[in-house]
């Protein structure tokens, strides 16, 4: 970046991401614009594997992509005109780090890779291996690995464009808005099974992020730049967390980067294991596993996905062992308030830890103590953009007549939107991702912290608040 330019890649992220925002908002006054990005389906055919978002725009999938590249090069390149950096050399990496990101992130939706178990007699195939369409972020996180591990030269020609964090950033952003409807939508149905995840999450926070802060200073000696943004990945939802906590507290950007590509992982890991212990155990308490895929599947398509594989699991034995026919959807829906408001809670943590970073732990070059201007002056702008978006769509759809089907309206497209850049988030992860380079940082300890938090406490506590808040609690039954 240039040494003169005022702004830095956090607040581009703020204005891309709010500008891609008002475009996908002009749906809800029924002006489709963005209905042309393109989005990736689960297939079997590889010519059905793209196509456009809205039904409006009718064009071939693979147009879509090219189009969507085109778009999202001009709006990425004002952005980095405007923190004074190469705008040619960023196209030229741009154009890789795109296509062969979705080239890969398209092998994992193949439906053999990415049909959960209970669709599998959907798509009519004979087996799978039921990872969700979350499998295609893991399919081009190690593709980056291997490029920027095994083919330096070809890592080197991306380099310009290799930004995970504003693109993840950018997801956020307009992130919220999706999670705004849908908080609407479940608030309309449900306000009590919301208030019930609301304490649950509180609960867990409390518990969590201090134990697994603790651990890792106490017991594997990592620094307070290591320590609290391992605390926020592990504890609270993954990657976003982790970026969130690490421009908080102003880590390098190797802290949140190395945290980042550990949640993906073992968020894998869960997705595999999880769900089949949730179906064996808890399929008489069908809130308490949807509540507990939440709270301990580390990011939110992991954890939705998760939970929507446990209310067909769940639904099917319930039904088979016990005569009861439960309504489809109410499992998953508490999967999904829980993450909700463990995303929401990232802003605020966030504002919390910039604050105590400033005041308790940081001095200025005179040695005054920081004051709150410092927090401001440091406190990370994409988390204020992906505020306003969910706090605008969730006042429009609970404020406004039919606002929740003004808001399932652009939901379509900022969903799209957000996978794209996810995409690329995970693509450049492992780009960046030098293991020689992150052995050397102590990634071996990274991930010891993580299997001993994650599997010695998390996901226990995790069921013991879901167990408390949800025990009792049923879903309707068909009929």
């Amino acid at each position: 970046m240039s040494a003169t330019s005022k702004l830095t890649e956090d607040k581009v992220a703020l204005m891309t991401g709010t500008f891609l925002f008002v475009l996908a908002f002009l749906n809800v006054i029924g002006v489709d614009v963005l209905g042309w990005v393109v989005k990736t389906n689960v297939w079997i055919d590889v010519s059905k594997a793209f196509s456009s978002t809205s039904k409006a725009f009718p064009m071939n999938g693979y147009l879509s992509l090219i189009v969507t590249y085109v778009v999202l090069t001009v709006v990425l390149s004002v952005g980095v005109k405007a923190l004074g950096d190469n705008v040619l050399e960023f196209i030229k990496g741009f154009t890789l780090i795109f296509f062969i990101a979705y080239l890969f992130f398209a092998i994992g939706s193949f439906a053999y890779i990415a049909v959960p178990h209970h669709e599998i007699a959907k798509f009519k195939i004979p087996w799978g291996l039921g990872l969700t369409a979350e499998a295609g972020f893991i399919v081009a996180l190690l593709a980056g690995i291997f490029v920027g591990n095994f083919m330096p030269g070809l890592a080197d020609t991306m380099k310009e464009a290799c930004r995970p964090e504003m693109f993840v950033k950018i997801a956020i952003v307009i992130m919220g808005a999706e999670l705004g409807v849908k908080a609407a939508d479940a608030w309309n149905l449900a306000s009590a099974v919301i208030f019930r995840g609301l304490c649950a999450i509180i609960e867990a926070y409390l518990i969590y992020w201090a134990v697994v802060y603790y651990v890792a200073r106490k017991y594997f000696k990592f620094s307070r730049e290591w320590a609290a943004p391992l605390a926020s990945g592990i504890s609270i939802c993954g990657v976003s967390a982790a970026i969130a906590t690490g421009g908080a507290i102003r880590a390098r950007p190797v802290v949140p980067i190395m945290v980042s590509s550990l949640v993906v992982v073992f968020t894998c890991v869960e997705m595999l294991i999880l769900p089949f212990v949730a179906e064996h155990f808890l399929y008489q308490e069908p809130m308490v596993a949807g509540g507990w895929m939440g709270l301990a599947v580390k990011s939110d398509g992991g954890a939705i996905a998760s939970g929507a594989i446990v209310d067909g699991f769940i639904r099917a034995k319930a039904l088979a062992m016990d005569g009861l026919n439960y309504k489809e959807g109410w499992i998953v829906m508490v999967t999904t308030t829980v993450k909700i408001f463990i995303d929401v809670f990232i802003g605020v943590w966030s504002f919390v830890l910039a604050y105590i970073w400033c005041s308790k732990f940081e001095k200025s070059a005179d040695g005054r103590r920081m004051t709150l201007g410092d927090v401001w002056e440091r406190f990370p702008r994409f988390v204020l953009g992906y505020l306003l978006t969910f706090l605008v769509l969730l006042f429009i759809c609970t404020k406004v007549p039919g606002g929740v089907d003004m808001g399932k309206a652009m939901n379509g497209v900022i969903n799209s939107l957000r996978t794209i850049f996810f995409v690329l988030t995970f693509f450049t992860i492992g780009l960046v991702s030098n293991f020689r380079k992150l052995w050397a940082e102590g990634i071996g300890r990274l991930a010891a912290v993580y299997c001993v938090c994650l599997f010695g406490f998390i996901i226990w506590i995790g069921l013991f608040i879901s167990w408390l808040f949800f025990h009792g609690v049923k879903p309707p039954l068909v009929g």
